[in-house]
């Protein structure tokens, strides 16, 4: 139950954080957002480090390399909102889910049953989230749900390699690993493109704030994975795009359609049914 609760509150912080990167990604150069935010978690990490005194070799080289996943996500992701509305986007990302559940089955996790077909449930109800009624001839939205789907398989990496990592090592080796990860990749693409990395200093708090709840929701699945499956807990972990989709229709009153209403509904029964197994 407690690696449950984790990786819903994950799921809570993540949902949290990028909604409000994705606002900040409308109005700010997308490689100041990512580098920026990414960079205030990665100093309070480093200070936690430094006081540990400790890291564990291979879980840091499975969060570097879930990390290069994390930050090309990131990128895409707040690329996809920039262009198109939160109610299409986020949810599409849902479906990274598929890409841990996939290879956590494949490595040996054999979660019971119900646990399992709850799991299933909870993913096709997020994934249902994201029906909407799309205009045809949209290029831009045409080009977030690309990007959308990008950043589905490139977080999907992330979260099954930063849960490798935190279940067979130390978490925080782990976190700092996907940190340098995902900013060593950031770095060389605004470096190679010449991306704009400046923002107004008064963007700097806001970014900061992204930053600690994106490094918040890492912590609280990587603790999930300890304690749990990484095919169950990285489902869960990854129903983010609902809280998405619901702070954008309470803030920026985008339409809920009443398929996303059923969506999430089914999310929550699925979720339901993982706690009961």
């Amino acid at each position: 139950m407690a690696a449950i609760a984790l990786a819903l509150a994950s799921s809570l912080t993540w949902g949290v954080a990028d909604f409000s990167g994705g606002l900040l990604s409308r109005r700010l150069p997308l490689a100041g957002v990512t580098i920026i935010s990414q960079a205030a978690g990665f100093v309070l990490l480093l200070a936690v480090l430094a006081a540990r005194g400790h890291v564990d070799l291979r879980s840091l080289c499975l969060g570097a390399i879930g990390g290069i996943g994390g930050g090309a996500g990131l990128a895409c992701f707040y690329g996809a909102l920039a262009r198109g509305t939160m109610s299409i986007v986020s949810p599409i990302t849902a479906c990274s889910a598929v890409v841990p559940l996939g290879l956590a089955l494949g490595t040996g996790d054999r979660p019971p049953a119900l646990a399992l077909g709850g799991s299933a449930v909870a993913l096709a109800g997020a994934v249902l989230a994201s029906v909407e009624e799309r205009t045809a001839g949209d290029a831009g939205r045409r080009d977030a749900i690309v990007l959308a789907v990008g950043a589905a398989l490139a977080i999907g990496c992330f979260v099954f390699f930063l849960g490798k990592g935190a279940h067979h090592g130390s978490v925080l080796s782990a976190l700092v690993g996907a940190r340098i990860g995902s900013l060593t990749l950031l770095v060389v693409w605004a470096t190679v493109t010449g991306r704009a990395v400046r923002v107004a200093p008064r963007a700097t708090v806001p970014l900061a704030f992204i930053g600690l709840a994106d490094m918040t929701a890492n912590a609280l699945f990587a603790l999930a994975s300890q304690r749990g499956l990484l095919a169950v807990v990285s489902v869960l972990g990854s129903l983010f795009p609902i809280v998405t989709v619901l702070l954008a229709h309470l803030l920026l009153h985008e339409r809920i359609t009443t398929v996303q209403r059923a969506g999430v509904v089914v999310a929550l029964v699925g979720v339901a049914v993982v706690s009961a197994a």
